[in-house]
């Protein structure tokens, strides 16, 4: 990467930065990521979060290290039977993981000048926990489940700058171990925090679609979907999302261990690099009808005013309103996008937000209209988008537009080219 390179990624990533300081995180290491060669990374990066000001909480999993470490050992629908001998291993084996997330994470951030960076961890008895018991005539003895989360003790540890590690352990009132489900503890650690993100690292990168292309955003209702064909472990842990995002978590993200900077990647960037469970754009989106012309008019007349779009007639948006998307907030339009078909490729035209609701960070609008357009020319077959636009060239580069010349255009928009506006060519591979 040139200076110049780190320089553009550094002012793209900014704003990411101001949005995540403060918010609480809650990550899940699944025992497999635990055991990549690519943890080293993903524990610098999360401690690079924390300088940032993220409030972390880290979950790890250790099923893979208990079951190196047991000759035999008893499962029932999908659990372990935890018996005292097994229960001293899970211990033991727990703290071994503890220990050597604590060693990373006091490595600060290593080849930075911030390397000499002093980061608190914090473990402790913050869940507590009951024991399954039997289930269909299976004693599952020290197997337990979340009985209770201490949010203020968690949240008391934050204050303070540290960051929680949390193993799959909880404990009775009586103080007897129980050995839990680590997914199952994150999420629940997530809801009871109404955490901003729960983040689970998965061997797969993200979940995909019928034709193998990434999901890059879904609603919980549409997780189901996505499942047929996935890994166990995938299925599970996006599930966990799913519940997360429904119990009030704003956001859950899936990513692979095994993607050198997935972490940084994913909240970072525009794009990001995993799937991202989601209610706030659920429902955000539709297709626009007649009805929504006059909306139209008065959201994107003052953009032609400026000389931001091209002026439209309203004889010609009812004409073409079938080309249309129109974001509704609470009944009322508060943005609009066109998508124009041309062979295999589309023009994105017309994005168009009402400046009140343009930095609403919640709702992300002209982000999602333009995912919605992605997401309807992939359906349609398409494999580019184009855009011609004047003035907002750095937000559709972090939407994943890239600059070209004016070859890019299909040759009879190359022939309509407005030599006097001089718009740029922008491009969007689907």
């Amino acid at each position: 990467m040139s200076n110049l390179d780190y320089v553009r990624w550094f002012r793209d990533s900014t704003p990411y930065i101001s949005t995540h300081r403060n918010r609480t995180f809650v990550v899940l290491l699944s025992s497999e990521a635990i055991a990549h060669s690519e943890i080293t990374n993903i524990v610098h990066d999360l401690a690079l979060l924390r300088v940032l000001g993220v409030r972390l909480v880290l979950v790890h999993g250790s099923r893979k290290q208990v079951d190196a470490e047991l000759t035999s050992c008893r499962f029932v629908g999908g659990r372990r039977i935890t018996d005292g001998d097994v229960m001293n291993t899970v211990l033991r084996v727990n703290g071994q993981i503890r220990s050597k997330l604590e060693a990373l994470f006091s490595m600060g951030l290593p080849a930075t000048p911030m390397h000499n960076t002093d980061l608190s961890v914090v473990s402790g008895n913050f869940i507590a926990a009951r024991p399954i018991g039997v289930i269909d005539g299976v004693d599952h003895e020290f197997t337990g489940s979340v009985r209770k989360v201490h949010r203020q003790r968690l949240s008391n540890i934050m204050d303070s700058g540290a960051i929680v590690l949390l193993p799959p352990i909880g404990y009775s009132p009586s103080g007897q171990a129980f050995n839990l489900a680590a997914h199952e503890l994150a999420t629940e650690v997530a809801v009871a925090l109404q955490a901003d993100k729960l983040i689970v690292f998965d061997e797969a990168p993200y979940l995909t679609d019928a034709e193998g292309q990434r999901v890059d955003v879904i609603a919980p209702s549409e997780v189901s979907g996505f499942l047929d064909g996935q890994s166990e472990s995938t299925r599970t842990l996006s599930l966990c999302l799913e519940r997360a995002v429904r119990g009030g978590v704003h956001r859950g993200h899936l990513l692979g261990f095994g993607q050198e900077g997935a972490l940084l990647s994913e909240l970072f960037t525009a794009e990001g690099v995993g799937t991202q469970v989601s209610e706030s754009n659920a429902g955000l989106v539709r297709k626009a009808t007649v009805q929504d012309v006059a909306d139209i008019v008065e959201i994107i007349r003052p953009l032609e005013e400026s000389g931001a779009l091209v002026r439209r007639s309203r004889d010609r948006l009812e004409q073409e309103i079938d080309h249309f998307f129109v974001a509704v907030v609470d009944g009322v339009v508060v943005g609009t996008c066109a998508l124009y078909p041309h062979d295999r490729e589309g023009e994105l035209a017309c994005v168009a937000v009402k400046p009140s609701f343009q930095r609403t960070e919640t709702l992300n609008i002209g982000s999602s209209l333009v995912q919605t357009v992605v997401t309807a020319a992939r359906a349609a077959g398409l494999q580019r988008l184009f855009i011609l636009t004047t003035q907002a060239a750095d937000w559709f580069r972090e939407q994943g537009f890239e600059a070209q010349d004016l070859s890019a255009l299909p040759m009879e928009h190359r022939k309509l080219y407005n030599y006097q506006r001089a718009s740029k060519v922008m491009t969007k591979k689907l």
